[in-house]
């Protein structure tokens, strides 16, 4: 089982609003939405790979476009 911390985190009315519409978007918790925020930019300040703080941020809705992505990078999967 993991262990959860409880913290209080102070929004503004605006960035409260817009937490709270990306969150219902990406159908999580604003809680959920914020672990995963700050997972990504902790990793992000760890990583030696800084171009990663962009990965996820675009949706294509196209729900194999990772197979696009591999057939550019890599040369494999679908054209």
């Amino acid at each position: 089982m993991i262990t959860m911390i409880r913290t209080q985190v102070s929004l503004d009315p605006d960035m409260y609003r817009a937490t709270k519409a990306e969150a219902r978007r990406q159908g999580v918790s604003i809680a959920e939405f914020v672990r995963r925020a700050l997972a990504g930019a902790l990793t992000t300040e760890r990583s030696d790979k800084p171009w990663m703080r962009h990965a996820g941020a675009v949706r294509s809705g196209d729900p194999g476009a990772s197979l696009s992505v591999n057939a550019v990078v890599y040369g494999k999967g679908r054209p």
